[in-house]
């Protein structure tokens, strides 16, 4: 009679332990909506259609990243405008589109020199730029002086981000600095600001792309999706949950677009044997884009509901950050696109695009609308 008893009590402990080792990783913020989606539906491919892929690379661009002097921002984007288009100047997608880069520049390291760098190497097709932002204990009125002000030094100084095409408003997609958008870290450091969802709306983002932010305990519950945040007055963290983007209709009124990333568990290798690893779409100086890596983040299946077969590819990367840089301007990086067009060739039904973070949010629109991808390719400015 005791030994069941005490075998129960060392089961019940290693679930407990168990959990509580998810939880140190915030694990359990997102693990259940991974394995019972309340918002999102199992929608199998249209073996009739092919699969498009639309990838987009975000990088969260902090030349002047930890206080670095203004030579040494310079000379990191030197290298990024000198050595990208050397380097992947030859990969094109099915399209004839070389590989894109979004890069979210910081308004808090905001220097003149840095954007009219980037702007050559946006010019020359192969990029974009849209805002990031770091802000810490800010009121809505300071945040919108801000964004407006970053955005149309952007737009006039240097003449990049665009505008709308309906509403001939200057237009940018956004990335929260931290991943503390819409004052979702719990101690309520690194923003302040409620309604930040309604702000960003407001000062032109056409849509926020800083999700998935796991492991931090920023992360939303909804995860893997593309949907539709509205502001929840007086609460933080309003892009919780949401209205899914579904083909046919209508966005919800007042609402921002966000087009997550793939986050899922992986279990090649487990860590120490028993602990999922956590697949989020970073680009890590350690850890490089790969096709095993890239089939997990199909198997996040980002889409819009009632699209199945166009797969939405949101990564991430820190580009200025020791270590990242040099996969991400190198033979790693290389191999990789190399690898996809091997990948594309050996499953023709696979036809993979290089997006911006703009011709994304472009392309969702074309999905809710039902209507075939005709992306035309541009350059920025």
């Amino acid at each position: 009679m005791l030994i069941p008893i005490i075998f129960s009590g060392l089961l019940l402990l290693g679930i407990l332990g168990y959990w509580l080792a998810l939880r140190h990783r915030h694990i359990d913020m997102w693990i259940g909506s991974y394995y019972f989606p309340a918002n999102r539906i199992a929608e199998p491919n249209r073996p009739d259609e092919p699969i498009e892929l639309f990838i987009a690379i975000c990088d969260h661009y902090e030349p002047g990243r930890g206080g670095a002097a203004k030579e040494i921002g310079l000379s990191l984007v030197d290298r990024w405008v000198s050595e990208y288009p050397k380097l992947f100047g030859q990969f094109h997608d099915c399209k004839g589109q070389v590989p894109q880069h979004t890069f979210f520049f910081p308004q808090d390291e905001y220097e003149p020199e840095y954007l009219d760098r980037l702007k050559e190497l946006c010019q020359a097709g192969f990029g974009d730029v849209d805002v990031h932002l770091h802000h810490e204990s800010d009121t809505a009125e300071q945040l919108r002086e801000k964004l407006v002000e970053f955005r149309d030094t952007l737009y006039h100084r240097h003449g990049l981000l665009r505008l709308d095409p309906i509403t001939n408003n200057v237009v940018y997609g956004f990335i929260h600095g931290n991943w503390a958008l819409c004052n979702s870290r719990p101690d309520g450091y690194c923003c302040g600001v409620n309604e930040e969802i309604t702000i960003l709306r407001e000062t032109g983002c056409y849509a926020d792309f800083t999700m998935p932010s796991a492991p931090s305990n920023t992360q939303t519950s909804t995860i893997n999706s593309i949907y539709y945040a509205t502001n929840h007055p007086g609460k933080p963290k309003s892009h919780d949950t949401g209205k899914p983007a579904i083909i046919g209709k209508t966005p919800p009124a007042e609402s921002l677009l966000m087009i997550q990333g793939p986050l899922v568990p992986s279990w090649s290798p487990p860590k120490w044997g028993v602990f999922p690893r956590i697949e989020n779409g970073d680009l890590h100086g350690t850890r490089p884009p790969t096709i095993d890596r890239l089939k997990l983040w199909l198997k996040a299946n980002v889409h819009v509901q009632g699209k199945p077969n166009w797969k939405f590819i949101k990564l991430h990367t820190h580009g200025c950050k020791k270590g990242n840089i040099d996969m991400l301007l190198g033979g790693q990086m290389q191999r990789f696109h190399q690898q996809l067009a091997d990948y594309s060739r050996e499953n023709p039904h696979i036809r993979y695009h290089y997006v911006t973070a703009w011709e994304m949010a472009t392309l969702v629109k074309q999905a809710e609308q039902d209507k075939p991808c005709e992306l035309e390719i541009e350059s920025c400015g």
